[in-house]
């Protein structure tokens, strides 16, 4: 951020770490052996979809790739649209690496596109010991990941055990500071 960007107040994102979204892979251990939260085997990427020949033709190309790397891990990979006009791809897989792996394969094919830009999120799917849904999602535009706990209700969050995930996840993640930012998905195909 230059003297400039400080004196109009504007603000650049600085692009986020590829491998920031591996961190996932260790904190993943301790969400196993500390805080008996497990994977529910399926995680997804959702990401503004064009109508174009050129970003269509990315998106099946990508989808071949991981279901090629998924012969040799037992991935299974699926496309849909949600109801507000995004694209998910889900993958579901037992071996959370497996994920893990597929969901940088699915991103970096669309920033090698040039449609980096398109991506709003990453989802992975876990349960709680009482087997109740929780989801860590990674922004890329802002290389961080934040809880969301889906309360019984329509539309409604449980904000403390978020805050209890975000307290007790330490160090593990790069988590979003700014808690405004932490925006609810409703609807998570996963």
């Amino acid at each position: 951020m230059g003297l400039f960007d400080i004196l109009t107040g504007k603000r650049r994102l600085a692009r986020p770490a590829p491998d920031r979204l591996f961190a996932m892979t260790t904190a993943n251990v301790k969400f196993e052996t500390e805080l008996g939260i497990h994977s529910r085997g399926r995680a997804g990427i959702v990401f503004q979809a064009l109508a174009t020949a050129d970003f269509e033709g990315i998106v099946r190309e990508m989808v071949e790739v991981v279901e090629g790397i998924s012969d040799d891990s037992d991935t299974k990979v699926e496309s849909r649209d949600d109801e507000y006009g995004y694209r998910w791809i889900v993958l579901r897989d037992k071996d959370f690496d497996d994920l893990v792996v597929g969901i940088n394969a699915v991103s970096g094919a669309l920033e090698a596109g040039g449609y980096g830009d398109r991506i709003l999120c990453a989802v992975f799917g876990f349960q709680d010991s009482s087997g109740r849904p929780l989801y860590w999602i990674y922004n890329y535009k802002r290389g961080a990941f934040y809880p969301f706990v889906p309360a019984g209700g329509a539309q409604q969050r449980d904000s403390e055990s978020e805050l209890r995930l975000k307290a007790q996840v330490g160090a593990e993640l790069p988590i979003e500071a700014e808690l405004e930012r932490w925006f609810p998905l409703w609807g998570i195909p996963i």
